[in-house]
């Protein structure tokens, strides 16, 4: 079993759980609530790595990202250290690849609030902001949950996007996924046995818990 990666995937997942959290809420309630001219171009780009083969995705990445891109260069003079091949540049992948997982869900948990309850927030005199806090999020909060919880597990099996911009650094970018398709093609199917049943425990354990929070919010909002 290899730890290293399994932390590292962990670590991964995380920091992009808590970089898309404030994404997904403020896209989702803007997609939701918001008419405008070019709305299905912005939801068609915000679903588009959903449909994008990883290594296209990737590649592009690659390019945007690397040590002659404006992006890799500025990188490099502000922190003297690439952006690809590194746990960073995974983040900026990760973060990217999951927009789809972290808004959709989002966006369908702001758009089953009644308009009523919005308007009477605003009648009641509650600022954008308060009403937010007070009374869209604790209805919304099923769908963000989910949103955060899908972009969780995804971030944990996610091989191809990682594999193209981050490689298979020991500690750097090596991630369970990565772990697992190195340990096949080394003939090692003991221990990819093992890493993928402890893949499958926690996105298994993951999902089970957010229906059962979302349950328990239905009842309790019934």
């Amino acid at each position: 079993m290899d730890w290293t990666a399994l932390n590292l995937s962990l670590q991964l997942a995380v920091w992009t759980v808590v970089i898309l959290l404030p994404v997904s809420v403020v896209m989702g309630r803007f997609l939701a609530f918001r008419q405008f001219r070019g709305k299905p171009l912005v939801e068609a780009l915000v679903m588009l790595p959903l449909v994008l083969p990883p290594t296209v995705l990737g590649f592009y990445l690659l390019v945007t990202l690397g040590r002659n891109s404006p992006i890799g260069q500025w990188w490099h003079g502000v922190f003297d250290s690439q952006l690809v091949f590194s746990f960073q540049g995974l983040v900026v992948a990760s973060i990217l690849f999951n927009l789809p997982f972290a808004i959709q869900p989002a966006q369908r948990g702001f758009q089953a609030i009644p308009a009523e309850l919005r308007e009477a927030a605003a009648c009641c005199g509650m600022s954008p902001w308060r009403s937010l806090w007070k009374v869209e999020l604790p209805l919304a909060w099923p769908g963000v949950v989910t949103a955060m919880v899908l972009t969780f597990a995804h971030t944990l099996g996610e091989f191809g996007i990682v594999l193209m911009v981050g490689g298979s650094i020991p500690g750097e970018t090596r991630t369970i996924a990565i772990a697992i398709y190195d340990r096949v093609q080394a003939f090692d199917t003991a221990s990819a046995a093992t890493m993928s049943a402890v893949l499958v425990a926690i996105s298994l354990f993951t999902i089970a818990v957010t229906f059962a929070l979302s349950a328990r919010v239905g009842r309790r909002l019934g």
